[in-house]
């Protein structure tokens, strides 16, 4: 007979049973019911520092590879949860198993699958284990609830126009609380309001950002106010005052609204708890159904009608069954790779509006012109097919003329390939799942009854610290995978046009617009628009620029 026995745990720390003591348990286990059985027929399966929340651990994965490859007749685990705490995930395993006649055992509660009365009390068992679970996330739910029927703020980067401060609270029993509430900062909050009411006028982000950018008004980090900063500015309710219109467009929305209509005295703002979903890749915001919104303890500045009035313009403004914007039209070749001599900005294809002027022509304009207009920077534009035309053309001679470039198209080989033996996506895997697992422990403790309300926002704070660590483990995470996708299609993209240099203007006519932005990707350094020469930067000793 052959067994596997698999144990997990979710945080490295040597308190609980360490994997190690739950193999020796599962060994102890299987000799004792069958004592012919040899150490070679167990396998052995560990996952250290995952939670189970979902069956996406290494060692568990491997093992139902194996499962599938080389059939076991058992498999033993310490307890119930060290699998899943989740029935559905159960359900699937148990099925796969029974389809493939193998047996599952779980020694603690005494659950053997090969016997009927035990097969039914593993899935009552984990009936019971997703219940605690959900059980868990209704009781941090109702914290939250009570936490922001209090109005506090409860920690991280204050909104535009406020600052975080502390006030302390004397109890009856004589302790000293100590909480924080949004202050105040009246540069900043008229700010916001100027960004109110240019929306309300201008119904255009881009309008509002060249306002402001004309205006000289900057954030309180000394940049100009992006689109997407805009835009959560004029999504956030903690602008918006406390008052009838407010109350009846939360409810309409389906949110958790902590305050009754009396309660509206038209002078405080919002709090909204849970707009963001962390659990998820770039934590989504979540639909109003699911925020938990309450009247703060600072004073608000958008009206209800008004703040109400923006969010229908917001949404009517989200386009439907468009795709996003693309930085190339159908033939630009260098956009946003043409940097600006003059602010260092990218350059961007932008198409000719002009009366008179034919289809296809465009631009290549600075990203800060596009943005702010002259005031940010009045580089002068450049005819966007001509650019192409010279730059492609340079390099299609200097393919012919120089040796130097099937020699740069080697080295380029093998730097990649050195970047892919450095990449560590392993250790950036490790550090999420201690992330997660963390944060699933400090939920936990949360939905624990008698928590003191000052010990909940110690531990918010830290549940919120967590969350901008993994916030940029994901990022870290997606940009090293692009680098690596990236790195692949350069391998590909290197060994066709190595082959194809020698005859290169004779394949001048028949490449595709996506194959010349290649070959300008793989040749070029950078570009440089001075607003009277075009400046070509080469990897190659020999000809290392080029004005055009």
């Amino acid at each position: 007979m052959r067994f596997f026995i698999y144990s997990r745990k979710s945080v490295y720390t040597g308190k609980g049973e360490s994997v190690e003591n739950q193999i020796e348990m599962c060994k102890q286990y299987i000799r004792s019911k069958f004592p012919d059985v040899v150490e070679d027929a167990i396998t052995i399966y560990e996952d250290e520092g995952f939670s189970a929340k979902d069956t996406i651990r290494p060692q568990f994965q491997r093992m139902l590879q194996d499962i599938r490859e080389r059939k076991p007749d058992y498999i033993v685990c310490y307890r119930l949860d060290r699998i899943s705490r989740s029935v559905s995930d159960f359900s699937a395993l148990i099925e796969e198993l029974n389809d493939r006649n193998i047996s599952f055992i779980c020694i603690k509660e005494e659950f053997d699958t090969s016997k009927p009365m035990g097969k039914a009390m593993m899935y009552i068992a984990s009936v019971f284990a997703q219940l605690e679970r959900e059980t868990i996330a209704e009781r941090v739910r109702d914290n939250m609830c009570m936490l922001a029927r209090t109005g506090r703020w409860l920690g991280g980067t204050p909104p535009t126009g406020y600052r975080s401060e502390k006030q302390q609270e004397m109890l009856v029993d004589g302790k000293i609380k100590i909480s924080c509430r949004l202050k105040e900062s009246p540069d900043e909050l008229q700010v916001v309001g100027t960004i109110f009411e240019k929306y309300l006028e201008l119904h255009s982000l881009t309008g509002v950002s060249k306002y402001l950018i004309r205006q000289g008004i900057q954030s309180r980090n000394g940049t100009w106010y992006s689109l997407p900063g805009i835009k959560e500015i004029l999504h956030n309710p903690v602008y918006c005052i406390a008052d009838k219109e407010a109350f009846s467009y939360f409810t309409a929305q389906h949110a958790n609204v902590c305050f009754e209509e009396k309660d509206c005295k038209g002078r405080y703002g919002l709090l909204a708890y849970n707009k963001r979903d962390y659990k998820k890749k770039h934590a989504p915001r979540q639909s109003m159904d699911q925020w938990i919104v309450a009247i703060g303890r600072h004073r608000g500045e958008i009206p209800g009608k008004k703040w109400v009035a923006v969010q229908g313009i917001l949404q009517d403004s989200i386009p439907t069954g468009k795709k996003p914007a693309n930085i190339h039209n159908e033939s630009s070749l260098l956009s946003g790779r043409i940097i600006c001599g003059k602010c260092g900005s990218r350059m961007f294809a932008k198409r000719r509006s002009h009366p008179g002027t034919a289809g296809g022509e465009f631009d290549y304009i600075c990203g800060n012109k596009l943005r702010g207009g002259v005031c940010l920077c009045d580089c002068q534009n450049i005819s966007g097919s001509q650019a192409d035309a010279m730059v492609f053309a340079y390099l299609v001679n200097l393919a012919e003329e120089s040796p130097g470039i099937y020699k740069l198209l080697e080295a380029l080989k093998r730097d990649l390939q050195k970047q892919t033996r450095e990449d560590p996506p392993a250790c950036i895997e490790t550090k999420l799942h201690r992330c997660d697992d963390a944060i699933s422990h400090l939920v936990h403790t949360l939905s624990q009854d008698g928590v003191g309300a000052a010990f909940i926002q110690h531990v918010n704070n830290r549940i919120e610290a967590l969350e901008q660590e993994r916030s940029s483990l994901l990022q870290e995470r997606e940009q090293l995978q692009m680098k690596r996708n990236s790195i692949t299609g350069l391998h590909l993209e290197i060994e066709r046009l190595a082959g194809s240099l020698s005859d290169l203007k004779g394949l001048l006519r028949s490449l595709s617009v996506q194959e010349k932005r290649s070959l300008i990707h793989l040749l070029v350094q950078r570009i440089v628009w001075d607003g009277k020469n075009l400046h070509v930067f080469l990897d190659l000793a020999s000809n290392g620029t080029e004005s055009l």
